[in-house]
């Protein structure tokens, strides 16, 4: 796709994002052509995720049998549910 320069501006972020998903978007200004690349290899949407810290007491031990019988009784009242469900 080629787009006067007045275009561009109005349309900046959908041609980028063309051009980031692999369009040709050519530019033109003054009589020159300006080819709009990405540099290096495109992102995958995974690696573009921002990393959130997760808070856990310092305290907590996912071996303590309280926990593992707790979960594993909510576990059971929710199968029981679906059960109940069919």
């Amino acid at each position: 796709m080629e787009v006067p320069i007045t275009q561009f501006r109005r349309e900046i972020f959908s041609l980028v994002n063309q051009a980031l998903d692999g369009g040709e978007v050519w530019v033109t200004h003054k009589g020159r052509r300006l080819k709009i690349v990405p540099e290096g290899k495109p992102a995958s949407r995974l690696s573009r995720i921002t990393p959130m810290d997760v808070m856990v007491d310092p305290n907590f031990d996912i071996n303590d049998p309280a926990f593992k019988g707790e979960m594993q009784a909510g576990m059971e009242k929710e199968w029981e549910s679906d059960w109940e469900k069919l």
